[in-house]
């Protein structure tokens, strides 16, 4: 079989810096916000012409810290408890023949004067950042919506929202501009489906902060806020 090399078109970039934390899915926390920065060979105003009629888009990604050679037929998803295997085309899992992804966003504005643009800057991500981006699609309703579809076997996860408290010695600590995508990250469960110890202290780095947390029952609680400079 012929090998087809394709290339980014651009990089996002993101407030996270590792993929502990990261929303299973685009669009559930629409507070997280990414920059799309284009390779100088695309960074061409003609090039997104129009762009911002669109309230969404599709960015096609790599899990470029999960590509591999070899090739596993089935995966065994966090939210079905870490043991139960699927296939791998029946997945969203990351390890998989071209890593690739897609997710849609929200297009935020378009960043036309910038330095480095023009830039997208869109919300609901998922991405680390740094992620190469392939290609970007307008999203359409019409032919991307299907309110029938079903779930398969994601509708018996566990899907719910924690109650997030975080103290005031710690709100202190965080940048205005980041804590409701914070507290919308922390309320998905950023931990594997699998895992529910009480007493467990999980780490997180988000937008250049470590993120302290225990979760109880149905309650996340906040124990710890650092910066690099710490």
């Amino acid at each position: 079989m012929a090998e087809i090399i394709i290339r980014p078109v651009a990089h996002i970039y993101t407030d996270f810096a590792e993929k502990f934390g990261i929303p299973r899915q685009s669009g559930l926390v629409e507070d997280l916000c990414g920059r799309v920065v284009f390779e100088e060979e695309f960074r061409r105003p003609e090039a997104l012409r129009r762009i911002e009629e669109f309230s969404h888009l599709w960015l096609i990604w790599q899990f470029s810290k999960a590509v591999t050679k070899d090739f596993h037929p089935t995966v065994r998803p966090p939210r079905l408890g870490g043991n139960e295997r699927v296939g791998v085309f029946a997945s969203r899992a990351p390890y998989r023949p071209n890593a690739l992804a897609m997710s849609c966003v929200k297009l935020l504005r378009v960043e036309w004067d910038a330095k480095d643009g023009p830039a997208l800057i869109v919300g609901g991500v998922d991405m680390l950042s740094g992620t190469p981006i392939f290609d970007v699609k307008p999203y359409i309703p019409v032919a991307d919506c299907h309110p029938e579809a079903t779930q398969g076997y994601t509708a018996q996860t566990r899907e719910h929202l924690l109650q997030v408290e975080i103290g005031e010695e710690f709100l202190s600590r965080i940048p205005e501009n980041k804590l409701s995508a914070l507290r919308g990250v922390l309320a998905r469960d950023p931990r594997p489906g699998y895992q529910d110890d009480p007493d467990a202290v999980y780490g997180m780095d988000f937008a250049g902060m470590d993120v302290g947390f225990t979760v109880n029952q149905n309650t996340l609680r906040v124990v710890r806020i650092t910066f690099e400079e710490d």
